[in-house]
């Protein structure tokens, strides 16, 4: 066949192409779209020519992200460097990562089960330890029904890629954490952020949105991660269902912390299912080992099984990590001063930075950033703190919008109100 024989699309492509043709020209605008021409492949990888620039101005902005690597586990103090430093920027916020009763649950399930799965939950990955953990967080959720994801990440992107698609909508609070926003922008539906909390902006978007043809989804963290503020869980709800959406409520950073037996911000026993139809949470926050899972309805969860390919397609976790997690969530519930040491922390720590100044946001969780403006302040001062035996960590954009990069504070059970007077003299002698 000549060249100019082909369909234009053909024209001037690869040997291959036109092989393919020859064997499906039903599908000729696919096929010759996914196997360009020589030339237009030399085309892309020359526009990786400028990787190197885009570190090196990364770099120079202040915004270049490096990896420290820790020699100890995790807990109240971290060995960085052969130096130990007072930690102040884990999500550990309970302080069970390293508890031995956690410990000792993953180490006799681990000689049990293995350290891998072996195959997802749909192949041959799902063991009788993750149904009494799946169990266990649907009686902890008040919902009928919970379903584990390898991360709160994953949990987030399956759900919302599993229930939404072309033709449906989705309401972000701006401030959302970054695997609810790429849920989002990835599941085809019609994206749009409202202002942070902002339930006036919400309710107008929600007036341009109202479809009784389509699926609408509002989505919003619990607690805010990079701020420490809360959602309005009941106005949030109440516009939602005067509009007739469904709500998804993240609640990542509180559950465990916050609440009657940390059981969170949307607690069964003030918001049902018919309120918060979608309920995220995280096993590698406040109870300290590692994944994700999504609670609600029967059929909720029966249909993110059937189309959640963030669940589908992956390995599901060891099983010794769900049973460290059940250990952990039994401590999480019946050991409730850990709660209130973290209540006598933050406020410890609120008193002394409103004497020092310092600009703080209306938090009343463990996350207390101190805000600082400029990229290049808040390193200087977290490599500061560093250098006084403190480890915090930078937080500058694209985490948090331009000119209000932060040291990102956090609080876990295992401090001491000394450790939080040591963190005041540290922010007292380094903070401009």
């Amino acid at each position: 066949m000549r060249y100019s024989a082909l369909p234009r699309e053909f024209q001037g492509k690869t040997a291959l192409s036109v092989s393919i043709y020859r064997s499906f020209s039903g599908q000729r605008t696919h096929l010759a779209s996914i196997i360009p021409a020589p030339k237009a492949l030399t085309n892309v990888m020359n526009g990786f020519r400028n990787i190197k620039t885009r570190l090196e101005e990364r770099a120079a902005d202040g915004l270049y992200r490096r990896r420290r690597v820790i020699d100890s586990a995790q807990g109240r103090i971290l060995k960085v460097d052969d130096t130990e430093l007072l930690n102040f920027c884990s999500n550990d916020y309970l302080g069970l990562a390293n508890d031995v009763r956690v410990r000792d649950s993953f180490r006799e399930a681990a000689h049990d089960w293995g350290v891998g799965s072996g195959a997802s939950h749909l192949v041959s990955g799902h063991t009788r330890i993750h149904e009494e953990l799946e169990e266990a967080l649907a009686e902890f959720t008040g919902r009928p029904r919970a379903l584990l994801f390898s991360s709160g990440y994953a949990a987030n992107l399956g759900t919302i890629n599993g229930l939404l698609g072309k033709g449906d909508q989705i309401l972000e609070d701006r401030l959302n954490h970054a695997s609810l926003l790429d849920g989002g922008q990835i599941s085809g539906a019609r994206f749009r952020r409202y202002a942070h909390r902002n339930i006036p902006d919400l309710s107008s978007k929600l007036d341009q949105a109202a479809s009784a043809e389509t699926r609408t989804l509002v989505v919003s963290d619990g607690t805010f991660s990079m701020d420490g503020t809360v959602c309005d869980i009941e106005a949030t709800s109440e516009i939602a269902k005067q509009h007739d959406a469904w709500l998804m409520i993240d609640e990542a950073h509180s559950l465990g912390v916050i609440g009657n037996q940390g059981r969170g911000l949307v607690d069964a026993a003030s918001y049902t299912i018919n309120d918060v139809q979608i309920l995220i949470g995280t096993l590698g926050k406040a109870l300290g080992t590692q994944g994700g899972f999504v609670a609600g309805s029967e059929e909720l969860i029966e249909t993110l099984i059937q189309s959640a390919r963030t669940y589908i397609y992956s390995t599901a976790l060891p099983s010794a990590v769900a049973a460290a997690t059940l250990t952990s969530l039994a401590i999480a519930q019946a050991e409730e001063w850990r709660r209130e040491q973290l209540h006598i922390l933050i406020k410890r720590f609120r008193s002394g930075a409103a004497q020092l100044g310092l600009e703080l946001l209306d938090s009343s969780t463990p996350i207390q950033p101190v805000i600082l403006g400029a990229a290049d302040d808040a390193v200087r001062v977290s490599q500061a703190l560093e250098r006084e035996g403190l480890l915090i960590t930078a937080i500058r954009p694209p985490t948090v919008p331009a000119g209000s990069s932060r040291l990102r504070i956090t609080f876990t059970a295992e401090h001491t109100e000394q450790d939080i007077d040591m963190l005041l003299a540290g922010l007292e002698k380094v903070a401009p």
